[in-house]
């Protein structure tokens, strides 16, 4: 099954391939063979997920794209205020390769530009043993999450051609920004922009910056903590160019751009974007990554600025029905039959607001399930929000469910059914409560998998009921003489909460609701009884007051035991007093330890 997710991104791909605007840079003679058909886009979560799409995996050079990147190293190797004593960080408004200085000092106008990147190449240093170059080739492969490779023929070719950069190392030479001959620091500039990479490479460093500079595929810290911020600070003022400003007004995530056709963008906290198609538009950018970068942010509700872009995990706790059940009271058969198939019913207990970016964790899990389970239920009591990326989601990924055989509920929707429904989502899977919706797939899977299971058990005489399963036909005929009958409509109170508990009620035909009030007309269903099973048995042992009220749901038939005639079994028929209370002691155990099921599943 596809992640709605990704037909998102094959639906871009499908919607910018043929575009063919733009041209193939050419002032690096080597980038000119790249091929323009070539595109890829790829999202990498801050938990490591990839989604992609293209030509993902193709080789190309990196080129400005890592001037963010080694801007991230010098200011590790000499800290914020030596580098912005040497480096601005304010828009030039001038092209890339613009000769573009501060007159009263001779600092570049930021890292972004080929004047700061070369300055930022000045301030990374030589330790270790090891050159600036593979100290910036290490740096950007952490980022990339694999040791990332030169391509000579390109770099010979940025070399050969790049006499505007050489001046530019000199005249930072004249004023003081870097102390040292420039020719190595202008070679080494040119090799980091040859370094290779592929779209996902771009995607993985944008989540590692995403990750307060963890890669979320190693684990390893690949960007010092204290400085995540300052690299996404002048990726989002400056990394488009002279279309920054342009940029984060219509795409509001911090990116930058290279001439090798590649954007990197960053959502902080939750996600990277790595985009390649080689044809450029005037000011250098990607004429495909532009557009797949605006309709992700518009489509997906990305922008930085949105103030319901807060990265709080949406999925609070997962169980299934093995672990906890319907309100429902089933057979003792038909219960352990449920313990067996259980685990083909989860739920999913959501919160928070549901966004693209807290939502697509949830989708994930939601593919995953679906090889697993034959029903999901969605939990939105937590909910507080729905925007409509979420609600075009969800009903997608229903719709794919559907077509694997996987029915997804959501219950406890509240003021969000209408906009569910009005999304698409078939009513019929809306459920007020968690225990309605469990009950319903409940009845699927039993009566699926139990035969002649059926959800409202037909009357029962006593000799079937779980009570007086081990007793004797002489022990039934007591029983039967002894043992009062009571009748209740549908809608009568059988017990009401506080009154004294002199009766055991057995079931013989009909069901029943136990019902905490809640205050008003409101009360939570605790449980629910049907022919065959007994209530009221705890209060009646111990002698304490009811604590709930018991509701006949349908036309109830009961035989009772009441307090003179349990007293008399102890008396006269200790052995038959025995078995019922050995019954009792088992069904007893059987809830202890759901329930035990139960909290361990919801501490979860």
């Amino acid at each position: 099954m596809r992640s709605p997710v990704a037909q998102i991104l094959e639906t871009l791909h499908e919607r910018y391939a043929p575009l063919k605007t733009g041209q193939v840079a050419d002032y690096i003679p080597e980038l000119a063979k790249a091929d323009p058909k070539l595109f890829g886009i790829c999202i990498a979560t801050r938990d490591g997920h990839l989604y992609e799409i293209g030509d993902t995996r193709h080789k190309f050079t990196i080129q400005s794209i890592s001037k963010a990147l080694s801007y991230g190293l010098a200011l590790e190797d000499r800290g914020e205020e030596h580098v912005l004593s040497k480096i601005g960080v304010e828009p030039s408004g001038d092209a890339f390769n613009a000769i573009s200085l501060k007159p009263e000092s001779g600092a570049p106008f930021n890292p972004m530009i080929n004047a700061g990147a070369i300055a930022t190449c000045g301030q990374v240093l030589e330790t270790g043993g090891e050159s600036r170059f593979q100290r910036i080739t290490n740096y950007l492969s952490r980022c990339a999450g694999e040791q990332l490779g030169l391509d000579e023929e390109v770099y010979q070719s940025e070399s050969d051609s790049g006499h505007r950069n050489r001046a530019i190392g000199w005249m930072l030479r004249n004023f003081e920004i870097i102390n040292e001959n420039p020719r190595d620091i202008v070679e080494t500039y040119f090799k980091q922009c040859s370094l290779l990479v592929t779209c996902t490479d771009l995607a993985v460093m944008g989540a590692t910056l995403a990750n307060q500079g963890i890669n979320p595929l190693t684990g390893e810290r690949a960007v010092a903590h204290d400085y995540v911020d300052n690299v996404l600070g002048v990726m989002a003022s400056c990394g488009m160019y002279d279309w920054s400003g342009e940029w984060i007004y219509r795409v509001g995530l911090p990116a930058k751009s290279g001439v090798g056709g590649g954007i990197l963008a960053v959502l902080p906290g939750q996600l990277g974007i790595g985009v390649f198609s080689p044809p450029l538009d005037e000011q250098g950018n990607s004429v495909r990554g532009i557009q797949v970068c605006m309709d992700l942010a518009r489509e997906l509700a990305l922008h930085m600025f949105n103030p319901s872009a807060v990265p709080q995990p949406a999925l609070r706790r997962s169980y299934t029905a093995s672990q906890v059940n319907s309100r429902r009271r089933l057979p003792v058969t038909t219960f352990h039959a449920l313990r067996r198939y259980g685990d083909r019913i989860r739920v999913l207990e959501l919160q928070g607001p549901l966004l693209f970016s807290t939502f697509e964790p949830v989708v994930r899990e939601l593919v995953k399930q679906s090889a697993y389970c034959e029903h999901i239920i969605l939990n939105l009591g937590y909910v507080f929000s729905v925007d409509d990326v979420s609600l075009r989601m969800l009903r997608d990924v229903s719709q794919q469910l559907a077509g694997t055989g996987v029915r997804l509920l959501c219950c406890h929707v509240g003021r969000h059914g209408k906009s569910l429904v009005a999304a698409g989502v078939d009513e019929d899977t809306l459920f007020f409560s968690e225990d309605a919706a469990l009950e319903w797939c409940e009845n699927a899977v039993l009566a699926r998998e139990v035969p002649g299971h059926v959800q409202e058990p037909p009357a029962v005489p006593l000799a079937a009921c779980a009570l007086f399963s081990k007793c004797d036909a002489q022990e039934l005929e007591l029983l039967e003489e002894h043992m009062q009958f009571k009748a209740f409509a549908v809608g009568e109170t059988i017990i009401q909460s506080g009154s004294s508990a002199d009766e055991l009620f057995v079931l013989i035909n009909g069901s029943v609701e136990v019902r905490l009030q809640l205050g008003g007309d409101r009360y939570q269903r605790l449980d629910v009884f049907s022919a065959g099973m007994s209530f009221g048995e705890l209060a009646f042992l111990d002698g304490s007051s009811r604590s709930a009220d018991i509701v006949a749901m349908a036309p109830v038939d009961c035989r009772v035991i009441d307090r003179e005639f349990y007293d008399t079994l102890g008396e006269r028929f200790p052995t038959l007093k025995v078995k019922i209370l050995n019954e009792l002691a088992l069904q007893l155990c059987d809830r202890l330890r759901q329930a035990n099921l139960e909290v361990s599943a919801l501490r979860s």
